[in-house]
């Protein structure tokens, strides 16, 4: 989007030079547009009490549990790895594309990434031990198919993901509470 300024390049000059200047409108910023848009919408005092930020980690992360889903039916049910191997393998390949989109697109943080990354790697190993093998491999050991109890574990571990994501990994600085998209 391009707007037209008028620039005074002295104090003292009575004429203006025309400037044109870029906005800063990224794709991270519509997106947060849109999930506070949509937000804003929901009936029954819901708008009160759902951040934007659910809205768009509900998106982000139904999209990387698609991912999951995707490699997961690949690695077990195409090339027959075992069902902890690749549950796994495909659980650190979604969560790691969740990371980066949850960081840019829905918490718009420019916290230093390593600090972050680290935090987000003992949240998602705690997820991994308790939802994942937990919740996942034993419904599976209990009979029922993987597919199934890996949709079941993935409910349990979203609740602790969006709570973790939001007031642990992704958390704003006191200081910072002015900033545009505040969750």
């Amino acid at each position: 989007m391009l707007i037209d300024h008028l620039t005074y390049t002295c104090r003292w000059q009575a004429r203006a030079v025309h400037e044109t200047a870029r906005t800063t409108d990224t794709v991270a910023d519509r997106f947060t547009r849109w999930c506070e848009s949509v937000v804003a919408r929901l009936p029954w005092g819901l708008n009160r009490l759902v951040p934007a930020t659910f809205l768009g980690f509900a998106l982000i992360n139904s999209f990387t549990f698609g991912v999951d889903l995707v490699l997961l039916t690949v690695f077990h049910g195409w090339w027959g790895l075992p069902v902890w191997l690749s549950v796994t393998i495909a659980y650190v390949c979604a969560f790691g594309l969740s990371f980066v989109l949850n960081r840019t697109f829905n918490f718009h943080s420019h916290a230093p990434v390593g600090k972050q990354a680290a935090v987000y790697g003992v949240v998602v190993a705690i997820n991994y031990v308790a939802f994942i093998l937990g919740v996942g491999s034993g419904l599976t050991a209990l009979g029922l198919e993987y597919h199934l109890a890996r949709l079941l574990a993935g409910a349990c571990e979203a609740v602790y993901m969006y709570s973790a994501m939001r007031w642990v990994v992704f958390r704003r600085d006191p200081k910072s509470e002015l900033a545009p998209h505040a969750a």
